[in-house]
């Protein structure tokens, strides 16, 4: 993968980015907001580690200008925050995962890898499809009715495991081992996050939801009765 590193800490963005060419990675650097948005315009990555806290523009901001000019690069945020509204923030802001400092270089480079892999869960059935939503698993590719849905890694992910069984009811722990995988850091609350940004992209517009939630039980999808 072709992986933008934004870090202000030079001596930390250079470990980065050699530990990320060292696994067969094309890794480049910058250290300020303002830079990383022009280089990713002009070459947009396939993925983007990127700290929250840099100088000026800080990286909040960032992600949000990512998201407003259609950037499709998978977003990592690193931060030094320990709090949790600060992760959250970044997850609904758009990040597709999080790594608070200090952090393992190998936990780093198992989460960007696991980001660049396509789907979570492995079907060998190629098109999906729940009333007038249809999800293409090969392409990697959503649309409701005429319109073209545009999903980050992990909110196809999700939408893919509830596509697979219609009317099953997922429970926020059971999607968030089936998507997240990893361990106990990831939990409900991030489920829920995902979901509330899933379901603005998929029902947002449309007359019938598709996406439902039933209260103590969790989330499922299925067609209009």
């Amino acid at each position: 993968m072709r992986i933008l590193v934004v870090e202000d800490e030079r001596e930390l963005a250079r470990h980065i980015a050699r530990a990320l060419t060292r696994h067969g990675h094309i890794a480049g650097q910058q250290h300020d907001g303002a830079e990383a948005l022009r280089c990713a315009a002009a070459e947009p990555p396939d993925l983007i580690v990127l700290d929250l806290n840099l100088p000026g523009l800080d990286g909040l901001s960032v992600l949000a200008r990512l998201k407003q000019a259609g950037c499709p690069a998978r977003v990592l945020i690193l931060t030094a925050r320990g709090a949790v509204e600060d992760r959250v923030k970044g997850l609904k802001a758009g990040a597709d995962d999080y790594l608070a400092k200090p952090f393992s270089m190998d936990e780093l480079v198992a989460r960007i890898e696991a980001l660049g892999r396509r789907g979570a869960t492995p079907t060998a059935v190629d098109l999906l499809a729940v009333g007038d939503l249809h999800l293409d698993v090969h392409r990697r590719r959503v649309t409701r009715g005429d319109r073209v849905i545009e999903l980050s890694p992990r909110e196809f992910d999700l939408l893919q495991v509830l596509m697979q069984e219609p009317g099953r009811f997922f429970s926020r722990t059971e999607l968030c081992e089936l998507i997240w995988r990893r361990d106990h850091l990831y939990g409900t609350r991030t489920v829920e996050i995902f979901v509330t940004r899933l379901r603005k992209k998929v029902d947002s517009g449309f007359a019938v939801p598709l996406i439902q939630t039933l209260r103590t039980v969790g989330y499922t999808i299925r067609p209009p009765s």
